[in-house]
């Protein structure tokens, strides 16, 4: 590949990496929230207390501290449960350690999950609709490199091994999108992980105060944490080309049989393109999906989860089968027109510019 190529194979990674990204940044956000072992939650509805045989349950909670009031419900858990008890002033006064008790054992009461219109709506009624796009900096100033990186590495590695050995063969495929996957995934974990921590955070923090914080507490270290789940990652995208180059390839010869040059392209081409990538996208996101939650587990604040196989193990125990593919239905609402974009407009932005610059990438690849 010439340098012109190259040139074009960066811009047209970052142009198609960028619409997919601004478009789907509201999935992307929800899709994280579900992720994370926080979550979001639908808080149990709790009856309001009788207003006249509540006195003396009200003038305990009156003092129990505000942040442990917030943290247990205690105002509207307890007026509702001794309301009517003779011993409501000793019991609430005791319940204190009983509530902490049950918190350490794991039986205190939890949330509902949401649903994905559920979360959205949550989200624009408590951060406001700014916080559905958390992330959208750091995500455009990551999908940009990291999708040139990706593409450019991916093609030029795909021209080489097509030189060496059979052209355009699975193995060429699956060789060059891993190659591509780990060039891409060492270099731009930090952006991704920054993302990540402001979209898990609730606060309105900015991209430079989450930066300072993170380096503050683990260096530059600590920007890499969750890269063993990204390198996992490499077999999602693996599958992901391989197919879609497979159903491109039948797309190209269906052509060539009704007669139409393979160096022309039509609107139905460009939508033909958009199936391909979103039905590759699908599948490769259904068998590699578990490393996701990883990732997102491993990038969260504290020491619960250390290690890639250690955190998947901790969910599986935990929360079971459903926990490592929890989010996957927003996964995939996300990813497929993601990815539907990402590839058509990739295809599109190679064709026009070599088209355009009468490269000869076509020919030689």
């Amino acid at each position: 590949m010439s340098q012109k190529d190259t040139a074009i194979h960066l811009l047209a990674g970052g142009v198609a990496g960028t619409a997919g990204a601004v478009v789907t940044c509201p999935l992307e956000v929800v899709k994280t929230r579900l992720q994370s072992s926080k979550g979001v939650g639908i808080s149990p509805p709790s009856q309001p207390p009788p207003s006249d045989s509540t006195n003396n349950a009200r003038k305990i909670c009156s003092k129990i501290p505000k942040h442990q009031e917030a943290k247990w419900g205690y105002r509207r858990t307890m007026g509702a449960m001794f309301a009517y008890s003779k011993q409501a002033d000793r019991m609430l006064m005791s319940y204190n350690c009983q509530v902490q008790q049950c918190a350490r054992a794991g039986h205190a009461r939890t949330p509902s999950r949401m649903s994905l219109i559920q979360c959205i709506r949550h989200i624009v009624q408590t951060e406001g609709p700014r916080a559905l796009f958390k992330g959208l900096g750091p995500n455009i100033v990551g999908v940009a490199p990291s999708r040139a990186i990706y593409f450019c590495t991916y093609s030029q590695a795909k021209a080489i091994l097509n030189q060496n050995i059979s052209p355009d063969t699975p193995i060429v495929h699956l060789s060059a999108a891993s190659a591509a996957g780990f060039v891409s995934c060492t270099m731009t974990n930090p952006i991704w992980f920054v993302k990540t921590r402001l979209q898990l955070d609730g606060q309105n923090v900015t991209a430079v105060q989450c930066i300072k914080r993170i380096y503050a507490k683990t260096g530059i270290r600590g920007f890499y944490k969750g890269i063993t789940a990204s390198y996992m990652g490499i077999s999602e995208t693996v599958v992901h080309f391989v197919l879609y180059e497979g159903v491109k390839a039948r797309l190209m010869a269906a052509r060539s049989v009704d007669g139409v040059p393979s160096d022309q392209r039509s609107p139905r081409d460009f939508l033909e393109f958009m199936g391909a990538g979103a039905f590759s996208k699908t599948v490769a996101s259904c068998i590699a999906y578990p490393h996701e939650v990883a990732r997102t587990r491993l990038r969260e604040e504290g020491d619960k989860y250390r290690k890639f196989w250690q955190t998947l193990h901790t969910v599986l125990k935990e929360e079971g089968y459903r926990g490592v593919y929890r989010g996957l239905g927003t996964q995939l609402v996300r990813q497929i027109p993601n990815t539907a974009i990402m590839m058509s407009t990739y295809e599109a932005v190679v064709y026009l510019l070599t088209t355009h610059f009468n490269s000869s990438f076509y020919e030689n690849t």
